[in-house]
């Protein structure tokens, strides 16, 4: 099963870490990484920067698309009450096929702020308590995935998030 997860870090270099974590953990045969993205939010800037990770080059591409898409709509469109309800209305009608629905981008936009990062990542063939052994004691918030609600579950316990 595909997964896309977005998990918050509390300082704006967590994500980065946890990208690397994940990426030894794809080297290892604990998970197939499909795409994932980092956003990093350093205090005081007017914005976060980003990075897609584009696995396997270009096999990456619709993902990437994605990526720009969803991130632009979420962090750099000014969060002018209904400019940002605009931009996350819009972008809910591109992502919905991928089972990104607008109450979770509401939430990433939410909690993604200044001084935090945060790990967008679409996986399958995880082996989430091996991978979570890996991330424990990271600082990391689950702030959104389409697991089923026992696969989330599993995760949180797993992964150890808040």
């Amino acid at each position: 099963m595909t997964a896309f997860t977005v998990w918050k870090f509390d300082g704006p270099d967590g994500a980065d870490k946890a990208a690397s974590v994940l990426k030894g953990c794809e080297r290892d045969g604990l998970v197939k990484i499909l795409d994932h993205a980092v956003v990093s939010w350093p205090e005081g800037d007017s914005h976060p920067t980003t990075k897609q990770g584009h696995e396997e080059s270009w096999r990456g591409t619709g993902w990437g698309a994605l990526w720009g898409v969803l991130l632009g709509a979420l962090f750099f469109v000014p969060v002018i009450g209904g400019v940002a309800g605009a931009a996350i209305g819009a972008i809910s009608k591109v992502t919905q096929d991928s089972g990104i629905t607008k109450d979770q981008l509401q939430k990433i936009r939410t909690e993604v702020t200044p001084g935090t990062s945060a790990l967008f990542a679409v996986t399958e063939q995880g082996d989430l308590d091996r991978v979570g052994e890996r991330f424990h004691g990271m600082h990391s918030k689950l702030i959104d995935t389409n697991l089923t609600d026992a696969e989330r579950q599993v995760l949180l316990e797993t992964f150890g998030g808040r």
